[in-house]
């Protein structure tokens, strides 16, 4: 499973989680494409807001491995601002993933504006060299 470097473990001040420490023996969590409905809680939208911030910094518009992403988060932006590359297979770290942005732009229009939103992703609990081998 890769490990996405640098990509933030969670949204600054809560328990959203964005990656995982270590693959699951029982095999990958199923990525399962969930239903945004508008009377979703704030803290649930500035979450799913974190998450796309975190993917358009670190890749774009190119494609990208899922790796540690946490397939929760993913779940909540799959076929609409994520989209697979090929063929989806819900249960792989391996499967590619690409950001829409012209979707992505259209869900999240306040990362797109003049001054986007920032996110404070120095999160002082957390520090690569917490990771024991295992998770090497």
């Amino acid at each position: 499973m890769l490990k996405h470097r640098g990509f933030p473990g969670r949204l600054p001040g809560t328990d959203f989680q964005f990656t995982i420490r270590r693959a699951n023996k029982k095999g990958a969590t199923p990525i399962v494409r969930r239903e945004r409905f508008r009377d979703r809680k704030p803290a649930d939208k500035r979450a799913d807001t974190g998450f796309m911030a975190a993917l358009i910094q670190k890749f774009g518009d190119e494609p990208f491995e899922r790796g540690n992403l946490d397939a929760g988060r993913l779940s909540w932006l799959i076929g609409r601002e994520v989209m697979a590359v090929g063929k989806l297979d819900p249960t792989s770290y391996d499967q590619m993933f690409r950001v829409d942005m012209k979707r992505a732009e259209a869900s999240f229009p306040e990362l797109f504006a003049a001054e986007p939103e920032q996110f404070d992703w120095d999160d002082l609990d957390w520090d690569e060299d917490d990771w024991d081998e295992e998770d090497a």
